[in-house]
């Protein structure tokens, strides 16, 4: 890895340990150069996986569509940033056990719905109500029925 402080291109793990959250490592390092020191989080990625979208096609997995997604039924309203960034990695752990290199949206769009509903009920709301196109009131208030 590069030192961020004189991009040279070798540092040294002196320490490694779980981060408080359990599923992250955190690594602190030291410049091989100028002896800075400097830490860094390592995190589960997902790779190689392709969403089956409704018309057929194909798109490789992005974590950034489903954080936009999120933050947007999220808007206005109170969550942290620690509370946001485990709910996409639980999000992004139900994938993953749930796809074998391949998921549909569907399956994904009914992953966040369910994380979401323990999450934050409004956000909940706001995304089923895109997710599942209601076309009238009567579909939103079945949707709000269902949350009691």
């Amino acid at each position: 890895m590069y030192c961020l402080f004189c991009n040279h291109e070798d540092t040294k793990v002196i320490d490694s340990r779980l981060a408080a959250d359990g599923r992250s490592i955190r690594r602190r390092r030291e410049c091989e150069a100028c002896k800075n020191r400097f830490s860094t989080n390592e995190e589960l990625e997902l790779l190689d996986l392709m969403v089956i979208k409704r018309d057929g096609s194909r798109q490789a997995y992005s974590t950034i569509k489903i954080e936009n997604g999120l933050k947007r039924a999220l808007e206005k309203r109170p969550y942290t940033e620690v509370d946001f960034r485990n709910l996409v990695q639980a999000i992004e752990r139900d994938i993953q056990r749930s796809a074998n290199g391949e998921i549909t949206s569907e399956k994904v769009g009914e992953i966040l719905l369910l994380r979401l509903k323990g999450f934050d009920s409004v956000a909940y709301i706001r995304f089923a109500s895109v997710y599942r196109s209601f076309e009238d009131v009567q579909s939103f208030k079945d949707e709000l029925d269902k949350l009691k």
